[in-house]
């Protein structure tokens, strides 16, 4: 009886795994939305969420997770951001050093500028626990639109990242 429920254990978490690693989701296409958020961490995603501005996708441009030592003018230099677009449109977030604490500081400065509509820009293997944890946090009423940075994540990372989406699913309560 516990090998067979170990054996089906096995087999659902075998099959989860391979569902989440073949389904990576894909960047998104001409949506407008009032605002773009943007987790620090992957390769090109600051990069998107400055092209989506730039492209008047989204008004504003929210980076959380920055270092605490990075200065907006480095920020600029670093990804080539025009000074207009750093002063009327970028917002560097400096609180937040993992997904849920991101999570937690675009939705006070979502909150604080009254949006509607927000643009997630993550890469595409941390796009399913990245919007369940803005799901989570985000003020009632407001649309969030999945926007992934593609990537070729090896089997590690992938590894990595189901377990903690299933770690972040179970602590919310949520079913995986």
């Amino acid at each position: 009886m516990i090998l067979r429920f170990f054996a089906a254990f096995v087999l659902v978490y075998a099959f989860g795994f391979l569902g989440f690693a073949v389904s990576l989701p894909q960047p998104l296409a001409g949506q407008e939305t009032d605002a773009v958020i943007v987790p620090t961490g992957g390769a090109g995603r600051i990069a998107r969420g400055i092209e989506v501005v730039d492209q008047g996708l989204a008004k504003e441009l929210f980076v959380s997770g920055v270092d605490p030592e990075v200065k907006p003018g480095e920020f600029a230099a670093q990804f080539d951001v025009p000074q207009r677009m750093m002063n009327c449109c970028v917002t560097l977030g400096y609180l937040a050093v993992d997904t849920r604490s991101n999570a937690g500081e675009a939705a006070q400065w979502l909150k604080e500028n009254e949006f509607q509509s927000v643009r997630l820009v993550t890469t595409d293997w941390h796009m399913a626990r990245a919007a369940s944890e803005f799901s989570n946090s985000l003020p009632e009423g407001i649309v969030i639109v999945r926007d992934a940075v593609p990537s070729n994540p090896d089997l590690a990372t992938l590894y990595l990242e189901y377990n903690k989406l299933i770690a972040a699913a179970i602590s919310q309560g949520l079913p995986v």
